[in-house]
């Protein structure tokens, strides 16, 4: 779609024509629930975020400056409406601080084999602090400063979690690989 096709639809919606909304919602959809799946313990809530997300991006609509590209813009808002969930949910961060965890080692990048849809899987259950720091920092690109600030933590809580995150990561995939190792071994046994 064109910029001005782009903003010919948001000028649409902004006059409250439904069928623009609609092609609107239906263009981003999928690339915005992506974006929710991994801040969310499982597709539901993913499904909740992306219509809270998308009922902000209406309601925002007016907002938009028509600079920049109409996804950044979404996706933008989409974020927000995502770290505002896990902002309300209980007992994100542990109050346990490690120092100076970003320069410990898990012991590798056991998560660089995996595929999207496996790697969504796993970060689905992680913690849901462990989840929203890792999807900011690994996969967002923001420092440890810009998460303490969007998440309203310390930065030294940011690095914990993500180190924690990580850690748990790798677990969960060693676990997943020993258990693929072992039923390969017992076919091996049984002739098959």
């Amino acid at each position: 779609m064109s910029r001005n096709d782009e903003h010919d639809l948001v000028r649409k919606c902004l006059k409250g024509d439904s069928s623009a909304q609609r092609s609107l919602y239906e263009q981003y959809k999928v690339p915005m629930f992506r974006l929710c799946l991994r801040y969310a313990r499982d597709w539901p809530e993913a499904e909740d975020i992306l219509q809270d997300g998308f009922v902000k991006v209406f309601n925002d609509l007016k907002n938009y400056r028509f600079e920049g590209a109409l996804g950044g813009w979404i996706r933008r808002v989409i974020l927000n409406a995502a770290l505002m969930h896990v902002r309300r949910q209980k007992r994100l961060f542990p109050v346990e601080s490690l120092e100076n965890a970003a320069e410990l080692d898990t012991g590798g990048d056991v998560l660089a084999d995996l595929n999207a849809r496996a790697l969504t899987k796993l970060l689905q259950q992680l913690p849901a602090g462990y989840r929203a720091v890792f999807n900011l920092y690994a996969v967002e690109g923001y420092s440890h400063k810009e998460i303490a600030e969007m998440l309203g933590i310390d930065e030294g809580t940011s690095k914990s979690q993500l180190f924690k995150a990580r850690k748990t990561l790798k677990t969960m995939i060693e676990s997943i690989m020993a258990s693929e190792k072992q039923a390969l071994e017992n076919q091996k046994t049984k002739g098959i």
